[in-house]
């Protein structure tokens, strides 16, 4: 495949951004979206492990140091991924696609990344955190990327496994160990991914089709798909229950749980029922609930341990 061009047909080489575009064409290749959700799983299972607020510094480097790690993971993602990216549409304006970007650029800036978070977080934080981080890199960019991602619809089943990693970061951070808790969190989220993923890969399934990536919402059909989202739903909420006598969670998680759960199950079912009726499935009602579900779910469990601490 040609990647020497950009989407509007320009050699790639004659594309000359400025300079604040060439800053935010930089950040794009970390993924700022995913980003967010490193935030929103990281902070709070730091709040678990402290049961109160840690060390705001601690928090703050941690953050730091998981953020330039997981955009280090993308922008090597972007790199390895350049030729199908250039010709799917929903990737078709990435800095490498459109050559804002560099190969090579891309290259040497995640290599950067991977480098200077590990160091950071053996600096901030301790090794098993900077170690957690190193191996979520590698885990996304040669186990998922390079091994998974073209050779087998269950790719993003072990290779999300990489996205797990910001809990087990933030817990060894404060904790400087591992225990049942995060390791609870960690299957969560490995459960979580497939039912938040396989709707998004049903959307584009005709994109993922045109680049012979075997995502599952690509390569069976929507009643089959929509099976598979309700079994890794049912199995996500059963474990997101596991946390509290574990971690002897109290009622703002244990409810939480129970009605954000129930509703991402709703989802889940619709999105099986109309595939089977041969409606319209609307996946991408699914993709963004699972979001919405594990934010929320999140959320509490940062408040519940706060909440206790103040009665």
């Amino acid at each position: 495949m040609d990647i020497m061009t950009t989407s509007q047909g320009e050699p790639a080489s004659a594309v000359r951004p400025s300079m604040g575009r060439k800053v935010r064409a930089y950040i794009t290749l970390t993924k700022p979206r995913v980003l967010e959700l490193l935030l929103v799983t990281t902070v709070p299972v730091m709040i678990l492990a402290q049961s109160g607020l840690p060390d705001l510094w601690l928090v703050l480097a941690t953050v730091i140091g998981g953020s330039l790690s997981a955009g280090s993971a993308a922008a090597f993602n972007m790199y390895l991924d350049r030729d199908i990216d250039a010709h799917m549409q929903r990737t078709v304006n990435r800095p490498l696609v459109t050559g804002e970007v560099s190969p090579r650029g891309a290259l040497v800036f995640a290599w950067t990344l991977a480098v200077v978070s590990t160091v950071w977080l053996l600096l901030t934080t301790n090794w098993l955190a900077a170690a957690l981080s190193a191996g979520a890199i590698f885990f996304y960019v040669v186990i998922y990327t390079i091994l998974l991602k073209r050779r087998t619809e269950q790719n993003i089943v072990w290779g999300g496994i990489a996205g797990c990693f910001p809990v087990v970061i933030g817990w060894s951070a404060v904790t400087g160990s591992l225990s049942w808790a995060p390791l609870i969190l960690f299957l969560l989220i490995f459960l979580w991914t497939p039912p938040h993923y396989w709707p998004l890969s049903m959307k584009y399934k005709d994109q993922y089709e045109n680049v012979d990536v075997p995502m599952l919402g690509a390569t069976r059909s929507g009643s089959q798909v929509g099976l598979q989202v309700i079994l890794y739903a049912w199995a996500t909420v059963a474990c997101s229950l596991l946390l509290i006598p574990v971690a002897s969670m109290g009622l703002v998680y244990s409810i939480s749980a129970l009605v954000f759960g129930g509703w991402f199950l709703y989802e889940s079912h619709r999105l099986y029922s109309r595939a089977v009726r041969g409606t319209e499935p609307r996946p991408m009602r699914v993709f963004h609930a699972s979001i919405t579900y594990l934010t929320l779910l999140f959320v509490a469990i940062a408040v519940d341990p706060l909440l206790r601490l103040s009665f």
